[in-house]
C-alpha cells in the first residue's frame, strides 16, 4: 500500500516537472487521469459585460457533459441582469461580496449576500440576477453546456 501511495506522488512530481513556463501540465489532464495545475497569474480575461470579466479556468464550458471551471471578476458595483442557464451553475465566492436574488425580476431587496467562502448553488434554468458589491470574483464550476440567456434579450451586452 505504502509502495503505491509513493508511486502516486512520485507520479504527481513528474507531471509537476513537466509543466509548460505558464504553469499547464504539457499533455491534457482529464485524457490521462493526471492532475490540472493553473497560476493564477497565467489565466486569461476577457470581457463580459461593462466592469465585468471572464475567464476559463479548466475544461470545456461550451462541451455537452463536459465538466468546467470558470472565473467572472467583476470591478465595483456591477450589475448582472436577470439570466438562467441551461444547466445547474456553482458559485464560489473567492473574493469581495457578491449579491444574489432570485427570480426573473432585478429586485436587490430579495438579494442574500455571499462573502468570501461562500457557496451556492443555482439549478438549470431558475432565473437569477446578481451584482457585485465592489471588486469581487467569483468562480463557477459544472457541467457545460455554459451559457447565459438573459430574461429580457435586451440586457444581453451582445446585442
Amino acid at each position: 500500500m505504502q509502495q503505491r501511495t509513493r508511486a502516486a506522488v512520485v507520479g504527481s512530481l513528474v507531471l509537476l516537472a513537466s509543466a509548460g513556463a505558464a504553469g499547464h501540465p504539457t499533455q491534457a489532464p482529464e485524457a490521462h487521469g493526471a492532475h490540472a495545475i493553473v497560476r493564477a497569474d497565467s489565466i486569461t480575461w476577457r470581457p463580459l459585460r461593462p466592469g465585468a470579466e471572464i475567464a476559463v479556468v479548466g475544461g470545456d464550458p461550451d462541451a455537452a457533459g463536459a465538466p468546467f471551471v470558470i472565473r467572472m471578476r467583476y470591478r465595483g458595483k456591477v450589475r448582472v441582469p436577470p439570466h438562467w442557464h441551461p444547466t445547474d451553475e456553482h458559485i464560489t465566492v473567492l473574493s469581495g461580496t457578491f449579491m444574489v436574488g432570485m427570480g426573473g425580476r432585478y429586485d436587490e431587496s430579495a438579494a442574500i449576500e455571499l462573502s468570501a467562502g461562500g457557496y451556492m448553488l443555482v439549478p438549470a434554468r431558475m432565473a437569477h440576477f446578481a451584482w457585485s458589491a465592489g471588486d469581487t470574483v467569483v468562480q463557477v464550476h459544472g457541467l457545460g453546456p455554459f451559457a447565459i440567456n438573459y430574461v429580457n434579450p435586451d440586457d444581453d451586452p451582445r446585442r
